[in-house]
């Protein structure tokens, strides 16, 4: 879904700016994204890109790793953060930045603008999170 949104999107930017409008809560902007999720440390700098992907790419061997050891949900949730992860670097690595797109607003609040990976990503994360929650209040009684 990812890389498919993301071609469509890049197809029809044809190497230009791209604003639609859809409603009040709901645009499309293609933005290139040289940080982590949501544009978060973006640096212009070349080592300190590289240094990130580099980081990128060892947490996903670490994540392939904690999904080989995993059963069940847990292992789909770490694969479901791979799948994220791995349409975002292969982004870094052929485009040298990430095509973010979807930007969600509310009354002039703009949300940070992000693609479908940041969307499995961050469910992933927090359904993990939600997990050990869960997990925690099991053991506590």
């Amino acid at each position: 879904m990812d890389r498919i949104s993301k071609i469509y999107i890049l197809n029809i930017a044809n190497n230009e700016e791209l604003n639609i409008y859809i409603n009040d809560f709901l645009n499309i902007i293609l933005i290139w994204n040289t940080g982590i999720g949501f544009g978060l440390l973006s640096f212009s700098n070349n080592f300190i890109y590289n240094f990130i992907t580099f980081l990128i790419l060892l947490i996903n061997f670490i994540l392939i790793y904690l999904a080989t050891q995993s059963h069940n949900l847990r292992r789909i949730l770490y694969i479901v953060i791979l799948g994220g992860s791995f349409g975002n670097l292969f982004d870094r690595v052929y485009y040298s930045a990430v095509p973010d797109f979807i930007d969600i607003n509310y009354n002039g609040f703009h949300w940070f603008v992000f693609n479908i990976a940041d969307i499995f990503i961050s469910l992933g994360i927090a359904c993990l999170i939600f997990m050990e929650i869960l997990d925690y209040k099991k053991l506590k009684k």
